[in-house]
Formats: C-alpha cells, structure tokens, sequence
C-alpha cells in the first residue's frame, strides 16, 4: 500500500512538472516585458496589437512616415484605441553607428531625444523635433538634405528642447552625452533586428521604407497590413 502511494505521489510530481513546462512554453511575454522603454509608446501597453517603428531622427523616410503621424495626431491615437494597438518607437543613432554616411548628427538628435525621455518629455520632443526637421530640411530638399544638415551642431537639436520647456538639465546632458552607452547599446540591437531604415514590426508583418511623398493613407496601410497579419 505504501510502495503504491509513492509511486502514486511521484507519479503526480512528474504530471505537475511537464504541466508547468507545458504552461511556461505556451505563455506568449506581455508586452511590457518586450518594449525597451515604456516612455516611447503609446497606447495600451496590454494592447491585443503591437507596433514597432525603429527610426533614427535624420532619416528623411523615417521622418516622412513619423510626420505623416504627427500631423494626423488625434486620428492617430483615435486609430490605436479603436484597433487595440500598442505603439512603440525605437529611436537611435543607427545611421551614425551603421550608415555609409555616418552622419553626426543622427547621433546628436539620438543624445537629445534620450535626454528628453529621461525627464519624461519622449512625446513632446520627438514631435517636436519630426516637424522641425520634416519642415526645415526634408520637405523641400528631401533625402539630398542629409548632407545639409552636417553643418547643425547640438544648438539645433538643444534648441527644440528649450521650445518643449526643458532647461539646463537637458541641455547639459545634451552637451555631455549623458544616454550615450544606451544609445549605442540600442542601435546595436537595431543592427541585428531591423533591415533598413525606418523599420517596421507590426505584429507578424515586417517591411521597411517609406516614401517621401507618402501621407497619412499610407501609414494606415502599413497599420492594416500589421493587423491583417
């Protein structure tokens, strides 16, 4: 009787084990667990859908895309909350770090908008910052702006702060390069998961591009295509 109850016990054991590997295996990451920072998203962060955008602020296809957005901002959070969608944006100083062109100023603008995150201003610099360059450089020169734009120093980037309302704290870590080691740590990973810039990871479907003469239509599509997938 006994000899029956241990095998019985250690039968049960073995049950609850695969069990609770079966249950591990089968649990999809929250969303939480898979952004990098929830400062940059918006949305539900328990959201059925989720939206990825991997942009580097001196990348005139990444801008015309991010603009289409700003400009339709209240339709834009309209369509995330009717759709379920979390949406996450993945800055960085990918085209410094991995460009033909290294462009240092895709590092500065990476160094401001981190030093903004870091005093909770994400959202109110980053669309600060897509309109000023859309309209200052992209809009009439497009991508031939790049090479316009070697001549800004951080001033252009530290004075879209000031316009948002930060002060010496952002300018200083803006000056100092305080995000740097998270930047490069990022733009690394941007390296291994993205193909292209901007890149776009909405739920199963992946692309990259986006044209400069594209509006607000075509960032729904690219939106449908993620939640068709």
């Amino acid at each position: 009787m006994k000899k029956a109850l241990r095998i019985l016990g250690i039968v049960s054991i073995v049950v609850l084990i695969i069990f609770a590997i079966s249950a591990s295996m089968n649990t999809k990451p929250s969303n939480a667990d898979k952004v990098w920072d929830e400062k940059t998203t918006v949305g539900n962060i328990d959201a059925k859908n989720y939206f990825i955008i991997y942009s580097d602020l001196v990348c005139p296809y990444c801008i015309a895309f991010e603009n289409a957005i700003v400009e339709h901002e209240d339709e834009f959070k309209k369509y995330l909350e009717e759709n379920d969608i979390l949406y996450e944006v993945r800055i960085s100083d990918f085209l410094y770090e991995y460009g033909e062109t290294n462009p240092i100023n895709s590092r500065y603008s990476a160094v401001a908008t981190y030093c903004a995150k870091n005093e909770d201003k994400f959202w109110d610099y980053y669309n600060l910052a897509v309109t000023s360059v859309w309209n200052d450089y992209f809009k009439k020169s497009g991508k031939s702006a790049v090479a316009g734009m070697s001549k800004l120093d951080k001033d252009y980037w530290i004075n879209i702060g000031k316009k948002v309302g930060l002060g010496e704290q952002f300018e200083n870590c803006v000056i100092n390069d305080e995000p740097l080691a998270e930047i490069k740590e990022n733009a690394a990973k941007t390296a291994k998961l993205a193909n292209g810039m901007p890149y776009f990871k909405l739920n199963s479907y992946t692309s990259s591009g986006f044209d400069l003469s594209w509006g607000w239509e075509y960032v729904q599509m690219y939106f449908r295509a993620g939640l068709e997938s």
